[in-house]
């Protein structure tokens, strides 16, 4: 029985083989279908980051400031054009300041074309961030994560309203982090990317590739110099941003600290010149009459080591640091005085730069 079926397959592949031999052709189109990828290969490789976009879009906004019209106060006029950001479902959207500094009304356009108008919470110039709320339900709240931590080549999408167009995704990679050189103050630290930012990207998102908010958009190096570049663009990191917009909420303003010293980073020349071994901390170069630190009889040359009990690292550290502070509070500064260890209370002041 088995030699009984056994005999016509083998028949079978013996004539196969033949045919094959006989015919190249064939042996070819074989081999050719063999070697071909399956299509779906080619969708595994295929790179998008429309996850992203889809998880962070819906929560960016187009933000338009409107003006009176001179001389007609019942008539408005919009004299600006940004993006914001909303951040919480109670209605609480970010943006920068210089998008909505001079509105008398301010209105916001969502993705799924709902509008409302806005009211202005509070804003600081000196972070260029503003916060805003509407009185919307089911907002589309942007995704965030506060243990994500940003790196250069990390890729990123910048997300806005550019000239008006609508709603744009631009995409690019980390350039550069703690930025600080294009701040008013030399004291800001931003995100660089070479995400293409412009005018009417201002307040809107910058993501990562998960669609979680990492920083805000503020400016690009053009804006910012009047120089013709092109693939640096600033934005302003997330964390930041949030503790901001905390202060905002809770006071309507940001207020900071403030002892009133100019001081730089300690160094071993540093070191040196004063006649003390090398140390961390920063040396206090002036003092502004009647602040805290001259109450408190800080001197020139003082050497800041510790804060609060904390390290001092750097001068921004220690600007970050006293900042925090509520007006009125005392906090003990640890210092070196000629080589002599110190210990001076010092009652943190209103920052009046604010």
């Amino acid at each position: 029985m088995v030699n009984f079926l056994l005999r016509p397959i083998l028949i079978g592949l013996a004539t196969a083989v033949v045919i094959l031999f006989a015919v190249p052709s064939l042996r070819q189109d074989i081999l050719h279908i063999e070697s071909e990828p399956k299509a779906e290969t080619f969708d595994d490789m295929q790179i998008s980051f429309s996850h992203a976009v889809h998880r962070a879009g819906p929560a960016v906004a187009n933000i338009y400031s409107r003006q009176y019209v001179e001389g007609d106060r019942l008539k408005l006029k919009t004299q600006g054009l940004g993006s914001g950001v909303i951040v919480s479902d109670k209605g609480y959207i970010i943006t920068n300041y210089h998008v909505v500094a001079q509105a008398d009304q301010i209105v916001v356009a969502l993705q799924d074309g709902r509008v409302s108008s806005a009211q202005l919470v509070g804003s600081d110039k000196r972070t260029d961030i503003a916060v805003l709320k509407v009185e919307m339900n089911n907002l589309p709240v942007i995704p965030q994560n506060p243990d994500s931590n940003s790196k250069v080549g990390d890729v990123v999408l910048a997300i806005g309203n550019p000239y008006n167009l609508g709603q744009t995704t631009t995409f690019g990679i980390i350039s550069a982090i703690g930025r600080s050189s294009v701040s008013a103050d030399g004291r800001q630290a931003f995100i660089q990317t070479d995400a293409a930012i412009n005018k009417g990207n201002s307040g809107g998102a910058l993501v990562n590739t998960l669609g979680e908010l990492i920083g805000i958009n503020t400016a690009s190096f053009q804006q910012a110099t009047d120089l013709e570049t092109y693939g640096i663009s600033f934005a302003i990191p997330y964390k930041l941003a949030h503790k901001i917009m905390t202060k905002i909420i809770a006071d309507g303003r940001v207020i900071r600290g403030y002892i009133g010293i100019d001081a730089q980073d300690m160094n071993a020349v540093a070191a040196r010149l004063l006649g003390i071994d090398y140390v961390n901390g920063i040396v206090v170069l002036s003092i502004a009459e009647g602040s805290p630190a001259d109450k408190a009889t800080l001197k020139e040359k003082d050497v800041i080591v510790g804060i609060d009990g904390k390290k001092v690292i750097n001068s921004q550290s220690v600007l970050d640091m006293v900042a925090e502070f509520r007006p009125g509070t005392v906090v003990n500064f640890d210092i070196l005085r000629d080589g002599k260890s110190l210990t001076l209370p010092v009652t943190i002041a209103e920052d009046p730069r604010d």
